[in-house]
């Protein structure tokens, strides 16, 4: 698993052993930031269940400002801060180490505001979609023009709507789907 572009383009990432974290594929993220390239300049990303913490990691190779990495596993938090030092970036970023309502609470509470969040719930726990893109649609952590992106299996469908959240765009690769919300 590598960066694919910006600063820290071709370095490696590492990832925890085991079955417990389940990286977005190389390409999946190519696709992702494809679509998203011309806004992460200088934006704001929230990473949920980040595990390797891949997606904040090359939003920051790409200019990103800021990433907030939320990880509740132990293991995984670890990996992200080893990437994350292995590739000398050392500001920028938060590592939160918490179940992501909690951290999303949390942060809503401090008025952080993003452009971009990404999230990527362990495909068994398929309620953690809908907890989390309901809370979203309701929170101050968006920035108008906010981006919602749900990673998901091609067999499950997170849903249309949430709240205020519409679904605007899907891409499927493989056995992955990205679905895209934004504010109606």
């Amino acid at each position: 698993m590598r960066v694919i572009a910006g600063k820290y383009k071709s370095r490696k990432l590492m990832a925890p052993e085991g079955m417990d974290t389940r990286p977005t594929s190389d390409r999946l993220r190519e696709t992702l930031f494809n679509v998203v390239a011309p806004s992460v300049p200088d934006s704001v990303w929230l990473d949920l269940f980040a595990g390797t913490g891949a997606i904040g990691i090359e939003a920051l190779s790409r200019g990103a400002r800021s990433v907030y990495f939320v990880e509740s596993a132990k293991r995984a938090a670890r990996t992200i801060r080893e990437n994350l030092k292995s590739l000398g970036i050392d500001e920028g970023f938060e590592v939160i180490e918490r179940e992501a309502a909690t951290a999303l609470r949390m942060l809503d509470s401090q008025a952080v505001s993003c452009n971009f969040c990404f999230l990527d719930p362990p495909y068994r726990k398929m309620g953690d979609y809908e907890q989390v893109l309901g809370f979203l649609s309701q929170s101050r952590l968006l920035a108008p023009g906010c981006l919602v992106i749900a990673e998901h299996d091609k067999h499950f469908d997170p849903g249309e709507s949430f709240g205020s959240l519409q679904r605007r765009r899907k891409l499927q690769q493989g056995d992955a789907v990205l679905s895209f919300y934004g504010h109606d």
